[in-house]
């Protein structure tokens, strides 16, 4: 882990050390905030919202780009592409303009 990553980590154990042993002295002054916010039960430490966050950016994965081509097979966007003699969209003059076909990178599967 990087120094920075390891030393905010530090001040949030710190921290937590210091609430808790806030939380623990201030018994009567604890009740009167307990009413105004959340309760001790519900009380969650910085450091567990932290690796929550980098849970939760680890587990999701970025979608793909709308209006992009999608391999049905494998989920993949690069694609090959190469004439499709079978199919002339255009003719003139002895020139022949051909559609395309897309094979995906990945698993080569036509799309």
């Amino acid at each position: 882990m990087p120094e920075f990553e390891e030393d905010v980590l530090s001040l949030l154990r710190k921290i937590d050390e210091k609430l808790d042993k806030l939380l623990s002295t201030n018994g009567l002054k604890a009740e009167s905030i307990k009413t105004a916010t959340q309760p001790e039960d519900e009380y969650v430490k910085p450091s567990a919202v932290v690796e929550k966050q980098e849970e939760e950016v680890k587990a999701k994965e970025k979608p793909p780009v709308e209006g992009r081509r999608v391999c049905p097979a494998c989920g993949g966007t690069s694609f090959n592409t190469e004439e499709d003699k079978s199919q002339v969209l255009f003719q003139q003059a002895g020139i022949s303009i051909f559609a395309k076909r897309y094979i995906c990178k990945n698993c080569g599967t036509e799309a």
